[in-house]
């Protein structure tokens, strides 16, 4: 493979015009395509094969009026005014009945009419049914029900809105963090290289490859369901992986410079070397990514091969696109910037690590590291058992407007339903009855399910065309476990439910689905990581050529992620961190986990392989395993720190939001990508290297035999080098 690398990297230094050219007509193209198509990404997405899937589909075929989103809108009063006093009244009144006329709006109910006036009669609940589903309920309709309430609100009242659709529900994902993230990476690279030009160089390249991948993901979405948040997983990954990977061949390419060596020479050099490993560290991150397919969820397989497109695009920006941009920059990488309040300290280190490697601090750390091997094992091990012992306890669930800020117009509503009517009415069960040929059968489903423990109020909505709807009140709220608890006995005991009425009941609504999304996730994480875990496997193992160091990957993955997964449950299930977060103690988000999965792995292989190539590099070449685990951990720190520190700062950017779930998410990631990078790849990776020594690279007779070697540490590359075989590769140098 090193040899190959090299060729291409020579041919794109060469024809660098063509290739820059080249790469700005398919970005151009892919502009073309989004504009043309007028694709359009949207958060519609079923879950098929769960039983709130089929309660949903039956009503959109039978009862379609009852089958899209529902607003609740929860009207209070303070002091001794109640909502039934007659100005109040007439107001709620009138301000329900222009509802009415507002387009999507199937029908609607005053609190009046259904009598869900609070005992107090300072609370009311009023609601509105739309005709299509929440993700379609267009935004100025939602508009015109805020406006409506507004001479209510004039006189006093509150309102507050709750349901799966309603004014102000939409999340607005700001682009600032990934603007932040690339303002902070941009600075440590300058930190890191010194250079204006080695500093711009991998972002330059990441951007192009972003903008290429999410015009496509666009252009693809004009005849394929994309959810919204996949567009914000490959922008994530897409920038992440190709600054990681133009960092990683950069840094080698401007070693080389430094020691002397001409651009035309250093920049296949480097590609050959470190780039092999750039190859291995793209394709597990694209198998984690493509492993989302096995979850069963459709969303979640666009979103894994949405993303894993996106680090393809990465990987063949930094194999022929990077190469093109080095030849451009010539020797600009390795001139060097006086920067403020760090003067000339980035030459300093530059030139003396590359004249002696032993030199920085990162070789000293893993001196350091090597020399206390034991003791740093036991303890880095230590340190996330410790961190990992909360994950032990996690309740996944989708969050509810228990979880929202304070201020928010969902939690104001929750609360308020809760301390008025109780925590069930804010996510009531549809009961869909099939086969039902009369109201009194319905009457009797309904008496039964009254019946069961759990239950606050059991309301027949219709019977029509062979289909009977009930609502089901539980006592418990949507996230707690005693309304899980309910669902699953309904389910369970459907059979005594329906008696000899010849009905078939389904259990549906939003509480339901999300019971639903919930359970499926939690089914499909093993299989998952078993698939994952398995695929990468095989991948390190030809690549290395040994299984130890495969297995020492993935155990020190399982213990990052595990700790990661422990932190964020201490922190946002427990409530460690309400106050520090402002956040209010909830359920892990059922689709976390494996989405942590997905991204800390590939993220974690990325470092693996900057670390244990240059390891396996410098033992091919000394053949001394303790001398090599020093050498490649030093020579491998600096980049490896500067690539975690741009992701985590990016992940941290993530976290100054006010939606509790996205808080969620920054922390759990920037917690993995700190401990996997940190106590892991730089920690116990060699220290437990150092322990086995060179054992770690045996590999039975009949492997060498039947596997090919990839030459991910250059050695095949280097001989051929010396025999003159690649010296005149890809033609003469062209111009400019």
């Amino acid at each position: 493979m090193s040899s190959y690398l090299y060729r291409l990297a020579r041919f794109a230094f060469r024809r660098r015009r063509t290739v820059l050219a080249v790469w700005l007509l398919v970005a151009i193209a892919a502009i073309s395509a989004a504009q043309l198509s007028g694709g359009k990404t949207n958060d519609t997405f079923t879950i098929p094969g769960t039983e709130a899937q089929n309660a949903a589909t039956v009503l959109t075929a039978k009862l379609p009026a009852f089958s899209g989103g529902q607003s609740t809108i929860v009207f209070a009063t303070k002091g001794s005014a109640k909502v039934s006093d007659p100005a109040d009244k007439a107001a709620i009144e009138t301000a329900m009945s222009k509802l009415k006329s507002v387009p999507q709006v199937v029908s609607v109910v005053s609190p009046f009419q259904s009598r869900l006036v609070s005992p107090s009669g300072q609370v009311a609940l009023g609601t509105v049914q739309w005709s299509a589903p929440a993700t379609s309920v267009k935004d100025a309709n939602l508009a015109a029900v805020a406006d409506a309430m507004k001479p209510v609100q004039a006189d006093g009242v509150q309102v507050a809105y709750n349901g799966s659709v309603y004014p102000g529900w939409r999340t607005v994902i700001s682009e600032l963090p990934e603007l932040i993230g690339l303002i902070i990476a941009f600075g440590i690279l300058m930190i890191t290289f010194g250079a204006f030009a080695a500093a711009g160089m991998p972002i330059l390249g990441a951007i192009i490859g972003v903008v290429t991948t999410l015009m496509g993901i666009t252009a693809l979405a004009s005849v394929l369901t994309i959810a919204s948040a996949s567009t914000t997983v490959a922008l994530m990954l897409g920038l992440s992986c190709g600054i990681d990977y133009g960092l990683f061949i950069l840094s080698r390419h401007r070693t080389n410079l430094l020691n002397g060596m001409t651009p035309e020479d250093s920049v296949p050099l480097a590609m050959g070397t470190a780039g092999s490993a750039v190859v291995f560290a793209a394709l597990t991150v694209i198998i984690a990514l493509c492993g989302l397919t096995v979850v069963g969820i459709p969303f979640l397989t666009v979103m894994g091969l949405a993303a894993a497109g996106s680090v393809a695009v990465a990987l063949l920006i930094a194999l022929t696109l990077l190469p093109a941009l080095l030849g451009f920059a010539g020797a600009k990488v390795a001139t060097f910037t006086r920067l403020p309040l760090l003067g000339g300290r980035a030459e300093r280190v530059a030139r003396r690590s590359a004249a002696d490697p032993d030199s920085p601090a990162g070789a000293g750390w893993a001196r350091f590291v090597v020399r206390h091997r034991v003791l740093m094992l036991i303890g880095g091990i230590a340190v996330l058992a410790v961190l990992a012992i909360p994950a032990l306890s996690i309740q996944l669930g989708l969050p509810s407007g228990a979880s929202q800020p304070a201020g928010n117009t969902q939690r104001q509503a929750y609360d308020l339903t809760t301390e008025a009517f109780g925590a069930g009415f804010n996510g009531p069960l549809l009961i869909v009855g099939q086969d039902v040929r009369s109201p009194a059968v319905t009457a009797r489903i309904a008496a039964a399910l009254a019946t069961l423990p759990d239950v606050a109020k059991v309301t027949p909505v219709t019977t029509q065309n062979g289909i009977s709807l009930i609502k089901l009140i539980p006592k418990s709220g949507p996230s707690d476990a005693a309304t899980t608890t309910l669902v699953n006995t309904i389910r369970d005991d459907r059979t005594a439910i329906e008696g000899q009425t010849g009905a078939h009941i389904l259990v549906g609504g939003t509480t339901a689905s999300n019971i639903d999304v919930s359970a499926k996730l939690s089914a499909a994480l093993p299989v998952f990581l078993i698939v994952v875990v398995g695929l990468a496997f095989i991948l390190l193992t030809f690549a290395f050529r040994t299984i130890l160091v495969p297995v020492k990957s993935i155990l020190g993955f399982l213990l990052s992620m595990s700790a990661a997964l422990g932190a964020q449950v201490a922190m946002f299930q427990w409530g460690w961190g309400q106050h520090l977060f402002g956040i209010t103690p909830a359920q892990t988000i059922s689709f976390l986990p494996i989405i942590m999965l997905a991204i800390i792995f590939g993220l974690s292989s990325d470092y693996e392989m900057f670390v244990v190539s240059r390891i396996k590099e410098d033992y091919t070449k000394n053949g001394d395993a303790r001398r090599a685990v020093q050498r490649g951990t030093g020579l491998s720190a600096r980049v490896v720190t500067a690539a975690a520190m741009i992701m985590f700062s990016i992940f941290v950017a993530f976290m100054f939001t006010s939606d509790p779930t996205i808080k969620a998410i920054g922390f759990s990631f920037a917690a993995g990508v700190f401990l996997d990078a940190f106590v892991v790849r730089l920690t116990l990776v060699p220290a437990i290297m150092a322990i086995i020594g060179s054992r770690l690279w045996y590999h039975p007779a009949w492997f060498a035999r039947y596997v090919p070697d990839p030459d991910i540490e250059g050695k095949r590359l280097a001989g051929k080098l010396g025999n003159g075989e690649l010296v005149t590769a890809g033609g003469p140098p062209s111009r400019g």
